[in-house]
């Protein structure tokens, strides 16, 4: 389903370099775990505060503190609008890390992209926000969530899922129940931006052995293929 465009994104190169001084940090082993290649290089003792640089395509497209980023191997979740539960450290690295295909990501890791996602939907106000939830059981425990983003804004909200459950009806809300299956190994999300179309994201993930393989994207043509792939209906 998302094959051709996890395929395209592969090719593209991105890498991290970590500037510390002393032993291995633990964000060296989060980008190695899920399939960044990281490097690291020295600081003096009297240095700079540890710090990452990325590269994308070998040209430097950001730096950042480590101590920044370290919620990334924890990441905060909250429910859109709940504030700014989001450190801007991982907001920065969201950014950075835009189109990067990571291996090994963990539920927790996605449902944190997740909502940063909704939140941008839930910030803007409307717009079209798809999203496929697998199988529609698998949005049984959303449906707070989802609620607040249909009832508190003008979003449009279309849900994709294997009809394995009859879920309640929510203002805003529509569901696509699938038959085929195409939907269960993937979680996708396209949010177009509404009004404000620098605000576009989307977040393609394949399931694969308990964890995933994907990435996250403010690509606004990506996301349009995103959302086309879903169904534009």
């Amino acid at each position: 389903m998302f094959d051709s465009l996890l395929t395209d994104l592969r090719g593209q190169k991105r890498r991290c370099t970590v500037y510390r001084s002393g032993s291995p940090l633990e964000i060296e082993r989060w980008f190695a775990s899920h399939g960044v290649p990281v490097e690291s290089r020295s600081l003096p003792p009297d240095g700079p505060a540890p710090f990452i640089e990325i590269e994308a395509d070998d040209e430097v497209v950001g730096v950042i503190g480590v101590e920044a980023v370290e919620g990334l191997i924890e990441p905060p979740i909250r429910r859109p609008g709940d504030g700014d539960g989001t450190s801007e450290g991982y907001r920065v690295l969201f950014d950075l890390l835009d189109a990067t295909v990571l291996s090994g990501m963990t539920r927790r890791e996605l449902l944190a992209v997740s909502r940063e996602i909704e939140d941008r939907a839930f910030r803007v106000g409307d717009g079209v926000l798809r999203v496929s939830f697998q199988t529609l059981s698998t949005f049984a425990s959303q449906t707070a969530v989802y609620r607040a983003l249909g009832s508190e804004t003008d979003l449009d909200v279309h849900v994709y899922g294997a009809g394995d459950w009859t879920p309640p009806a929510l203002p805003g809300v529509t569901y696509h129940a699938d038959a085929t299956g195409r939907f269960e190994p993937y979680w996708a999300m396209a949010y177009d931006g509404g009004s404000d179309s620098t605000q576009a994201c989307g977040l393609v993930a394949e399931e694969q052995s308990d964890t995933y393989t994907g990435f996250w994207t403010s690509d606004p043509a990506t996301v349009e293929e995103i959302a086309t792939t879903l169904g534009t209906e």
